[in-house]
């Protein structure tokens, strides 16, 4: 092991989850309904997730025993406000108790405010294409604040805007299953301009969290080379990526308060995509060779770096708030950690301000349209006998890259 640490002693390291993904039971949200459609794009329902709505006490403490500072999860909208301005206050109880014990099991909060799943009444009433769609929501993000402020020292505003754009309005396979380009790119503008009154509201109601944006950043490039293929990259660059981060330039201290955009911003990087003007999904099949995961997606590591590079130009500091691997084969997912950390370190070598790296995901969980065939978790989860949990051998590798900073500690068998 070298002298010098890969990554400082301040860095931080853990994992994320989203409510709807382990929880179980929210059965009040968009997605629940999606799922039990008749004609859905949805493989299975979520059923009782991964049951962390009862267990997160225990989940908590062992990502703290897996090396884990910090932790990302979210809250579930459908239940804090279950009707329109009405909030629950047991629903408000629940999260401060999770919010406590993650504090209390040494783990620095990454609370997620907004992550894929709206109340049914909200997506009812049109969604984010509602007329009062930003102002609801940034109610719903003060009220939060206002109960729960003290207990969450990281917000994100919304998780990867420009997905819940592209996968529900112009792919279809998230709800509300449009396949509508004037839509996509629409709703992109809205989810802006909800993260910036999401900001608002949280500085105006608690001065604590640090505000940030979860942003997915794949690695695009043209199928071909040729004008065709090169014009559709860069209108695709733009909307998944780059109108994005355009919305975020500028330090803090250089902006009104008006136009606060935050203090930091989450990348979230997963593959390289090759676009297409002759696919009718706007991206070409990977190239025949490509390391693919269960998802399909193309295996690309210096993509993280690149990326990296890309988000510096907002001028905020960065977290990788999600990357990780869909495989059953675990040799993979540690093949995997160790390119994708040592693309990280390169990044930081060369100048990029990242401050932590939190791994999708915790655990083997709901992964939206795919079900829980896709697993991605550090610990698997046996729901045939009560919801076991079993860390892999990726978990004790990872525990170790934490406790050192050192990237070759990855290696050396499976004990932390």
């Amino acid at each position: 092991m070298g002298m010098e640490p890969d990554f400082p002693a301040d860095f931080l390291w853990g994992s994320a989850t989203s409510a709807h993904q382990v929880e179980g039971g929210n059965v009040n949200n968009d997605w629940w309904e999606f799922e039990h459609a008749p004609a859905t794009a949805a493989g299975t329902s979520s059923g009782d997730g991964i049951d962390h709505f009862h267990r997160y006490a225990e989940d908590f403490a062992l990502l703290a025993s897996l090396g884990h500072n910090a932790h990302r999860l979210s809250l579930e909208w459908s239940r804090i406000e279950p009707a329109p301005g009405e909030y629950s206050r047991s629903a408000l109880a629940h999260y401060r108790r999770v919010l406590g014990t993650l504090a209390e099991a040494g783990l620095t909060g990454f609370v997620t405010l907004h992550h894929f799943t709206l109340p049914r009444w909200f997506a009812a009433r049109g969604g984010w294409l509602a007329p009062d769609a930003v102002a609801t929501f940034g109610r719903y993000c003060a009220r939060v604040a206002a109960e729960l402020g003290d207990l969450m020292p990281y917000v994100c505003t919304i998780n990867e805007p420009q997905m819940v754009a592209l996968h529900g309005y112009l792919e279809g396979y998230h709800p509300p299953g449009f396949t509508n380009p004037t839509l996509w790119r629409r709703v992109g503008g809205v989810l802006l301009e909800a993260h910036v009154a999401a900001v608002r509201a949280v500085r105006e109601a608690a001065p604590a969290p640090r505000l940030g944006l979860a942003v997915q950043l794949p690695l695009l490039v043209p199928a071909r080379d040729d004008e065709a293929c090169r014009a559709l990259h860069r209108v695709t660059q733009y909307e998944i990526v780059d109108r994005y981060l355009d919305g975020l330039t500028g330090p803090a201290r250089e902006r009104a308060a008006s136009s606060d955009r935050g203090d930091w911003l989450g990348v979230q990087y997963y593959r390289r995509q090759w676009v297409d003007p002759a696919s009718p999904t706007l991206f070409a099949d990977p190239p025949a060779g490509t390391q693919l995961t269960q998802m399909g997606w193309a295996v690309h590591p210096d993509g993280l770096r690149q990326v990296l590079h890309r988000a510096a130009r907002t001028g905020l500091p960065l977290f990788v708030t999600e990357n990780g691997i869909a495989t059953d084969d675990d040799g993979e997912r540690l093949d995997y950690l160790g390119s994708h950390l040592a693309a990280l370190a390169r990044a930081r070598a060369e100048g990029v301000d990242v401050r932590g790296y939190l791994h999708w995901s915790a655990f083997d969980n709901f992964e939206w349209s795919e079900g829980y065939r896709p697993k991605f978790g550090l610990v698997a989860v046996d729901p045939d006998d009560d919801f076991a949990r079993t860390p892999k051998p990726s978990a004790y590798a990872f525990a170790r890259i934490a406790r050192t900073g050192h990237l070759d500690a990855l290696g050396g068998g499976v004990t932390a």
